[in-house]
């Protein structure tokens, strides 16, 4: 720059591969995904939105998260700078241990607890810990969970589609050259049954047999709405082969970014010294603001508010499924869990017809095309009730039924 010499715009040519690459990319992403980039509304989102994994944050009591916040804040600012341990925090540490042994019956002290940044974080850790590029088989759940199967294949893995039904995964078909199993048990996603006690029984010998390991997504686990929650994998597991993979995404909110995986004893030192060189440690003022919310009693008190809340929530749109204009084209998948509900339909309808019908409408569900992987799916649509109101609900299903009738 000199004084007087004027502005001038040079024409770069921007390379039109790389921006249709990048369209591509964020078109195949499913927009209702559990932390994919559609989590984050947009001005183009339609009001009465059935958004997947999404929880209600302003059911939080922020005057108790700020004071804790600040309090740590505090704690911190007299700390002398330094870089902490990638295992996390300890306090943070054993409040996790105190949580899932209460929540989801998993016997676990401090020392066996890993700190991460989110799910997805774990399950990229566990991916680089376990994986042998080019030939570590992973059998995953199909339909599924996108962002688990990138993790693996992003490793290196040769990632295997493993059916589905109504009793959860289906262990007879799991390949026998499997390594890696990943699974959602306690609430499987995205149809909603749960891993019934035959199925775990099973996969825990298959385990066992094929020296494998299992890797427990407990996204959500913790919201059961009929009856105390079901125990974990990790509670039954006597062959030391289940990786427990836990995150606050669903029991607090998505940008606290904060997660866990206990492992088996004979992997931790290894996934702390992934942790270690992928990003050191996670934030320290946000683990010991947790750490206190956790042990103060407050996350178990939020807990079971929010089983409340979410309840009511899916008593309302279970019985909107059940009006003969929705009974005649989608029956509900049987569960009493989670954040979301998956409906399929009765014929063979144009689903993704339908959605787009139902967001000019104004209203935001989900296929179940989206979460295919390789093998035939159920068709259907998919439902989150997290992060939408009494009111929405009922409004958007009202909806929903006169764009049926008018198809």
């Amino acid at each position: 720059a000199r004084p007087g010499g004027g502005s001038f715009v040079s024409d770069v040519a921007r390379p039109a591969s790389r921006s249709v690459a990048a369209r591509r990319d964020v078109a195949r992403e499913p927009r209702g995904a559990i932390g994919g980039r559609a989590s984050a509304p947009t001005a183009r989102d339609p009001a009465r939105d059935f958004r997947l994994g999404v929880p209600d944050v302003s059911a939080l009591d922020w005057a108790v998260w700020r004071r804790l916040s600040a309090r740590a804040l505090r704690a911190f600012a007299r700390q002398p700078a330094g870089y902490a341990a990638a295992q996390g925090q300890p306090a943070l540490r054993e409040g996790i241990a105190h949580h899932v042994s209460f929540a989801r019956a998993v016997s676990c002290g401090s020392d066996d607890v890993l700190v991460t940044a989110g799910a997805q974080q774990a399950f990229d850790l566990v991916a680089r810990t376990l994986v042998k590029p080019g030939r570590t088989v992973v059998a995953v759940e199909a339909p599924g969970y996108p962002p688990a199967r990138a993790a693996f294949a992003a490793a290196g893995a040769t990632v295997v589609p493993v059916r589905v039904d109504a009793e959860g995964l289906v262990v007879d078909e799991l390949p026998p050259q499997a390594r890696i199993v990943y699974v959602t048990p306690a609430h499987q996603f995205p149809l909603g049954c749960v891993l019934s006690a035959r199925r775990r029984a099973a996969l825990i010998d298959f385990a066992c047999a094929h020296r494998a390991a299992i890797v427990e997504d407990d996204y959500d686990g913790e919201f059961r709405f009929d009856g105390r929650p079901h125990d974990a994998l990790k509670t039954i597991d006597r062959s030391e082969a289940v990786f427990f993979v836990g995150t606050f995404s669903k029991s607090l909110f998505p940008g606290l970014r904060l997660g866990y995986v206990v492992p088996p004893p004979w992997a931790l030192e290894a996934l702390i010294e992934r942790k270690r060189q992928a990003d050191s440690h996670c934030n320290v003022p946000a683990q010991d603001t947790l750490a206190a919310f956790i042990e103060q009693g407050h996350l178990a008190r939020h807990v079971r508010r929010m089983r409340r809340v979410y309840a009511s929530r899916r008593s309302l749109l279970q019985a909107a499924l059940q009006t003969p204009e929705l009974a005649r084209w989608l029956e509900p998948v049987a569960g009493t869990s989670g954040l979301h509900l998956a409906a399929l339909a009765r014929s063979r309808r144009d689903v993704d017809a339908l959605v787009a019908d139902a967001r000019r409408a104004s209203v935001g569900v989900y296929s179940l095309d989206e979460y295919r992987h390789g093998l035939r799916a159920p068709h259907g649509l998919l439902f989150g009730y997290g992060a939408i109101g009494d009111a929405a609900i009922e409004d958007g299903m009202q909806r929903l039924r006169r764009v049926l009738r008018q198809r």
